[in-house]
């Protein structure tokens, strides 16, 4: 499933939001596994703009020597898996922005990363779900997004290994996002776990760049080439 998005920057993501992330809040341009991104979720007043580890479990919190990947939560058991279910029963529900995620296609014979977005190229919000930890320096938050299955969705069933279940990301249509964020009934919630249109999406191939290779110099500099 997608472990590896763009999120938007920051007067795109207050304007498209209208919302005001802290100034010093700062994200990457891409997000994967344990890195920090901007979510959104219901405040006192409205939508509340926060930072969050991508993934439910960050690494940090895992006992030394576990690998755990919680990035994606399936929907069919989202309030079955341990992982989840406090979240889903409390209805934690947030909302993750973004303008593209990335997908493994295999239609040349090969893996190739393709990006996945809107047909108008404007920023969209997958609903995912947030925790609160504690810490010594005041509260963490992490995240996870909401899957769902693919099989027949005419873009979505084309990523992911052949023979693969496919899955999709739950995105949630604009003007349904304040319903998504104030919803407390977690059966009712599945009501806005359904496929965004096709034909609303575009996709194209966006290979991930090469590294630049590291070579020793007489120096003992480390240099790119």
């Amino acid at each position: 499933m997608c472990v590896n998005y763009r999120p938007p920057d920051r007067d795109v993501l207050d304007q498209g939001m209208g919302l005001k992330f802290d100034v010093d809040a700062t994200w990457k341009p891409e997000i994967w596994k344990d890195y920090v991104a901007p979510i959104v979720r219901r405040g006192t007043n409205g939508r509340e703009g926060i930072l969050a580890s991508y993934g439910m479990v960050p690494a940090h919190r895992l006992p030394p020597g576990v690998r755990f990947d919680s990035m994606n939560a399936r929907s069919e058991s989202v309030g079955e898996k341990r992982t989840f279910k406090s979240a889903w029963a409390k209805a934690h529900h947030c909302l993750a922005p973004m303008t593209a995620f990335y997908e493994p296609c295999y239609e040349s014979g090969k893996a190739v990363r393709w990006g996945i977005g809107m047909a108008d190229e404007s920023m969209f919000a997958v609903a995912g779900l947030w925790k609160e930890w504690d810490s010594d320096a005041g509260p963490e938050y992490s995240f996870t997004q909401l899957t769902i299955n693919a099989d027949d969705h005419p873009l979505m069933k084309r990523f992911h290994k052949p023979g693969d279940e496919k899955r999709a990301l739950v995105i949630v249509p604009r003007d349904a996002w304040d319903d998504w964020l104030e919803c407390d009934d977690p059966e009712f919630a599945r009501a806005f776990l359904q496929h965004f249109p096709a034909e609303l999406m575009t996709s194209w191939a966006f290979p991930v760049p090469p590294r630049a290779k590291k070579t020793n110099q007489p120096s003992g500099q480390l240099f790119e080439s």
